[in-house]
């Protein structure tokens, strides 16, 4: 017996050692079979059946030990005056009282039929002796229409017995589990390891769900835990796409809408679909829209939080000047509504910059006497340019697109994806855009609006999302759920810094996978939790007073070991909502494909200036024979390209590197 304090069970009694769950069993089983036969007696049987009940039970036991069992018995009689007295049958008696001399009464009384037959008297006779045998042998056949007892009361037996089987299986295994806690530990405080059977019956899920292997049902967590957000954290192939797909399924078939971060390319091949308005953000897809920063701003001050998702300051936080500086420029730019073009154009014009930005507060960053500052601002405002330059112009894009305009219909789903190659490329562009999608959807919900889901698998190719934080800390508001899938938490930190700590506490839905990290396994073993185990200690001893002695011990250790997280097997996982932990295997899921993953724009702008086929074919050939042939020893060749006393020096050409990235070429003589 124990009760509950601030969540930890204590003991209030000495745990027994017996099955007391199979007892209880047992003992219910008993006391539902008297019940059942109670109520055979009450009603199931006449009332002369009840009043010789006692009679035809005694007279059948002794019958069935002897044949020639002789005892004594009185009968009930029915009587009148000048009739003679007989046995009383059925007909004869109903429910009520009849007194007899002494103060006693018969729980019997006449019934009409015997009234109107004359009959008034209704009594007990004399004790008499009979044969137990031959009395039972009437009643069976005279009072109880030849039912013997077990015929009588087998129903009530079986009721029982049926009663005792159903409590069997669940006493048993609680004595078990119990044995198993006194042996190897009662968990007191801390997460709870449950099956995924159990988890779902704690924590009550109605909302996005799991396919485990070995059970009908999915595992489900509650729908007022989506838009506190999910992660998923496990190295590649363990399983988070497969995971994934089963969410984005869900998503689909709920009719929400989602953005869905595709590094891989395979969600896009099995989800896209053009007809429902569904949108690919990756500039070398000929699927691709329009797009343009200016198109995304309502207000002046809106276009800070542009430039912030553009230029990122480097891990190490040194030279951050040369990374707010540009982020001053490009903001102030964008007040003159450029589009990704005209954009480029400037960044590849220094004196235009000069131009627009002349008597600004921002002239100063790019000041042409500190040559330094100057040629640093200008280079690191130009390192957005070739992500701008790989955008298609308007009119060549497969139409038009905002996030501004999208966070109001909500319509279709939006990809972004990347080839490998062009992704460091891409990189500021897509996170510029699941910014811009964060920052219009933080907004709570207008009546009618679908929900959004933000699903973002392999987080760590992405730079750092500024709007990421805020999404996950203040989305709930807006009821757009998020779902990460990253491989370890030192992607994060390196990302994030100290702010990857926060990031990682506020998913409420956690989900591990096998992870080869070093210090993640130890990190999710801490995530998870420690557990407060009560062990019953038992202690052998010999000797003059041989006995056994029992103690309770108390410890303290972690529910999931970091050796098991990183030695989990593939589409194997372990779940945490709340306090509430379940381990679970899932099968392998693939949805077919309805769309290309990549389909390839004509962009001259990314075109190589040369074939890389015949890069051999425009250099000159050498000769073997030229290679070998010796020098003439009396009159020493003179070196290729040592200008003679008679000759005017040669110039050299060579390049230099302006700070815009741009080539020129001079001639050195």
């Amino acid at each position: 017996m124990a009760m509950t304090k601030w969540g930890r069970k204590e003991t209030i009694i000495w745990p027994p050692h017996s099955p007391i769950y199979t007892y209880g069993a047992v003992f219910t089983a008993v006391v539902l079979t008297g019940l059942f036969f109670y109520c055979r007696f009450s009603f199931g049987n006449s009332p002369l059946q009840r009043f010789y009940t006692p009679s035809y039970l005694r007279s059948s036991v002794a019958g069935a030990i002897g044949a020639s069992r002789r005892d004594n018995y009185r009968m009930l009689m029915v009587g009148s005056r000048g009739i003679p007295a007989r046995l009383a049958a059925d007909a004869d008696v109903t429910g009520g009282k009849t007194p007899e001399p002494g103060g006693k009464s018969i729980p019997l009384a006449l019934s009409q039929s015997a009234l109107q037959h004359g009959y008034v008297f209704l009594f007990q006779g004399l004790e008499q002796s009979y044969i137990d045998a031959s009395l039972s042998a009437y009643l069976k056949s005279a009072v109880y229409a030849g039912d013997s007892l077990f015929d009588l009361y087998k129903l009530p037996l079986l009721f029982g017995l049926v009663s005792l089987v159903i409590q069997l299986p669940f006493s048993i295994r609680k004595d078990v589990r119990r044995r198993q806690e006194l042996r190897y530990g009662r968990r007191l405080k801390g997460p709870e390891m449950l099956t995924p059977n159990e988890f779902n019956s704690r924590v009550g899920g109605d909302g996005i769900g799991i396919k485990t292997d070995g059970m009908k049902a999915m595992i489900r967590i509650p729908e007022r835990a989506e838009a506190q957000h999910m992660q998923i954290i496990g190295d590649t192939g363990g399983g988070k796409t497969t995971i994934m797909l089963q969410i984005l399924r869900q998503i689909k078939h709920r009719g929400d809408s989602a953005i869905v971060y595709d590094p891989a390319r395979e969600f896009v091949q099995r989800f896209y679909d053009p007809k429902n308005g569904d949108v690919i953000l990756n500039p070398l897809d000929k699927r691709c829209p329009y797009w343009g920063p200016a198109e995304e701003l309502r207000r002046r001050s809106e276009a800070k939080a542009l430039a912030v998702s553009l230029f990122q300051p480097p891990q190490d936080k040194k030279g951050e000047f040369f990374i707010e500086s540009p982020q001053k420029i490009f903001a102030f730019l964008m007040a003159y509504g450029p589009t990704p073009e005209e954009l480029v154009k400037w960044m590849s014009d220094p004196e235009e910059i000069d131009r627009r930005l002349k008597g600004t507060e921002h002239a100063h960053l790019i000041d042409p006497k500190a040559h330094q500052q100057r040629a640093g601002v200008l280079g690191s405002l130009g390192l957005v340019a070739d992500s701008l330059r790989l955008l298609p112009k308007k009119g060549e894009g497969n139409g038009e697109w905002s996030a501004t305009e999208w966070a109001e219909t909500r319509q279709g789903w939006i990809f972004i994806t990347s080839l490998p190659a062009e992704r460091e490329a891409l990189r500021p562009l897509q996170s510029l855009w699941i910014d811009l999608l964060v920052l219009r959807l933080l907004n709570e919900p207008k009546q009618g609006q679908k929900r959004a889901w933000f699903v973002i698998d392999e987080l760590a190719s992405l730079q750092k999302l500024p709007q990421l934080h805020t999404a996950i800390t203040e989305n709930r508001k807006s009821k757009n759920p998020v779902v990460l899938g990253f491989q370890g938490k030192a992607q994060l930190e390196y990302l994030y810094g100290h702010l990857a700590e926060v990031m990682l506490s506020q998913p409420a839905t956690s989900i591990w996978l096998k992870t080869k990290e070093p210090t993640a396994g130890e990190w999710v073993s801490k995530f998870i939790g420690k557990v407060e185990i009560e062990r019953l200690r038992e202690t052998h001893f010999d000797g003059s007073r041989a006995g056994r002695n029992f103690s309770l011990d108390r410890q303290i250790e972690p529910l999931v070991m970091e050796s098991e997280i990183s030695g989990l097997a593939d589409l194997h996982a372990y779940m945490k909502y709340e306090n509430y932990v379940t381990r679970f295997s899932f099968p392998y899921l693939d949805v077919p494909i309805v769309a290309s993953e990549f389909e390839l724009r004509d962009t001259p702008e990314d075109n190589l200036p040369y074939d890389p086929k015949n890069i051999g074919a425009a250099k000159p050939q050498v000769r073997p024979a030229e290679l070998k042939q010796e020098p003439n020893v009396t009159t020493p060749p003179q070196p290729t390209g040592t200008p003679t006393a008679t000759e005017k020096p040669q110039q050299e050409p060579a390049v230099e590197v302006n700070a815009n990235g741009q080539q020129n070429l001079i001639l050195r003589g």
